[in-house]
């Protein structure tokens, strides 16, 4: 439910959900003011437990969110890498296949740089991943073209294994881009941080005292949820997945090839 909307959307439903649960424990608590011995001893343990296990809570939902932008970090790198060396291999190649192969991972490569800016499983997403799975068809059968042409050449051997490292390397990005951390855990976050706020607020509100503090832990539980949403959403918003391994692979695409392949006889 969350990753399918905006980030403003995602930030005005946590804010409202955490603020509405905040406020309305300290209305609660003034109207209940004139009751705080019978009321502050059990809503102080209460109040106090919840929050220590909504901490928990937070800290395992930060963890996983922190675990899957690393993986997907991790594996934009080793497609990059990957990609680099199929383009370094396909140089010795023997035309014509060098010229269009080529051609065919600087495409490529620029439909791996346009799935960093789409929203992971939307239209757009499938559409780019179809077009890249069509040029993966066309490289494989031109791979296959040179094997033909020299079966016992190494160069077109090494050029081979190389582009099936890169196609496992963007099945593996795709699949980082996917795993997200489960909704079911993020709105156990949600809510049990408003229930937990709710009471640290009607607890403060019967004593009368530290608003200050309540206001500022509602503020810093609230940046913490941001935090692990934005994690959790590697296109868009302010932590975003870098792309900078596969635009430096791109940049260096447009020198000359180093090599010059030799054509067939």
């Amino acid at each position: 439910m969350f990753f399918s909307l905006p980030s403003w959307a995602v930030a005005l439903i946590v804010f409202a959900i955490v603020g509405g649960a905040t406020a309305l424990g300290y209305i609660t608590g003034r109207y209940l003011r004139e009751h705080h011995e019978k009321l502050r001893e059990p809503f102080g343990v209460l109040q106090a437990a919840l929050l220590a296990l909504v901490g928990l809570i937070l800290a395992f939902g930060l963890s996983l969110a922190v675990g899957r932008y690393e993986d997907r970090r991790a594996v934009t790198v080793s497609e990059a890498n990957a990609i680099g060396t199929s383009y370094l291999r396909a140089q010795l190649v023997g035309e014509p296949v060098r010229t269009m192969s080529l051609d065919l991972l600087r495409h490529y490569t620029d439909l791996a740089l346009q799935v960093s800016r789409e929203v992971p499983n939307s239209s757009g997403m499938h559409r780019t991943t179809a077009a890249e799975n069509l040029v993966q068809r066309r490289l494989w059968r031109l791979a296959g073209e040179t094997i033909d042409a020299a079966p016992l050449a190494s160069a077109q051997r090494l050029y081979v294994d190389s582009l099936n490292t890169t196609f496992d390397a963007q099945l593996a990005r795709l699949s980082a881009l996917n795993n997200r951390v489960p909704g079911a855990v993020l709105a156990l976050e949600v809510f049990g941080a408003a229930a937990a706020l709710g009471l640290l607020a009607f607890h403060i509100s019967i004593l009368g005292r530290g608003l200050v503090a309540m206001f500022g832990a509602a503020t810093l539980v609230t940046l913490l949820l941001l935090v692990i949403f934005d994690l959790d959403r590697p296109t868009r918003g302010v932590i975003t997945v870098p792309s900078t391994p596969l635009a430096s692979v791109r940049a260096s695409m447009e020198l000359p090839p180093a090599a010059t392949g030799q054509a067939h006889r």
